[in-house]
């Protein structure tokens, strides 16, 4: 529907290609003229249109970011920087046990592009500030199983990272509270690269969103000026990650202690 927007607001129409072989419509698309240009959503890190894409005429962009972006034009959220400033935001508030619950373990052996490279990216990030950060895999659209397991592996969890999806989130307070943990005094909680809101969750989770609007008027933006008027974007466009701060994190008891 972004990309649909997007598209209307430079006077294209949008087709929507879907077969069961991912590069099938691309294929037909470029042989037949059917398209003056492509936008490939849901990119994997290993993506066989990433190679299509070189071999074809017709302008493309990429919504993801697959490892190689050589000769590709690709936009996304800076999913690197967003589990960074998420790790940092938990650290400034005196939280040095941080686990992330990630997507699930089908999604990861899809090597899903934005999972991938938020998952690295925590985990670079904590153990070059020698965290003690623990990753989980949820199950059953639930984070029951992925708490008890950070908790297994970190008894003294007091941070916590989402980056998965929605359903998962919106059990994790009950799965914390089912463990005599509570949010945000004993685990501060913060939602990273997400697409979903947890205003109406039972405690709204402070988010660094991911904004589908954003990345997809971009990603038109720059096809347009491809199949308008043949400039070469960059390779990669990465957009910066916003922080929206809903009370999911406070400092904790040895930081309060110390600045009082």
């Amino acid at each position: 529907m972004e990309v649909t927007k997007a598209a209307r607001a430079h006077h294209y129409d949008t087709l929507l290609l879907v077969d069961n072989d991912a590069s099938e419509g691309m294929r037909r698309s470029s042989a037949t003229s059917l398209a003056d240009g492509i936008v490939v959503l849901d990119v994997d890190a290993h993506d066989d249109r990433a190679d299509l894409a070189r071999s074809i005429s017709t302008p493309t962009v990429f919504i993801g970011i697959p490892a190689d972006t050589t000769g590709l034009v690709c936009v996304d959220l800076d999913f690197a920087e967003a589990a960074r400033a998420a790790v940092d935001a938990l650290v400034a508030a005196g939280r040095r046990n941080i686990g992330l619950i990630s997507h699930p373990k089908i999604t990861m052996r899809r090597e899903s592009n934005f999972a991938l490279r938020f998952h690295d990216s925590f985990v670079a990030h904590a153990n070059a500030l020698a965290l003690d950060a623990p990753v989980a895999f949820p199950v059953a659209d639930r984070a029951h199983e992925a708490i008890t397991a950070l908790l297994e592996e970190s008894p003294h969890l007091d941070g916590l990272v989402l980056n998965t999806t929605a359903e998962v989130a919106a059990s994790v307070s009950a799965a914390l509270a089912e463990n005599g943990r509570s949010v945000p005094s004993d685990v501060s909680v913060i939602a990273a690269g997400v697409t979903f809101s947890t205003e109406r969750m039972a405690v709204p989770f402070d988010t660094i969103p991911l904004d589908p609007q954003a990345s997809c008027t971009v990603a038109v933006d720059l096809l347009a000026s491809m199949v308008d008027e043949g400039t070469t974007p960059p390779e990669v466009t990465l957009l910066p990650p916003t922080y929206i701060s809903r009370g999911s994190v406070t400092p904790s008891d040895t930081t309060a202690t110390a600045q009082a």
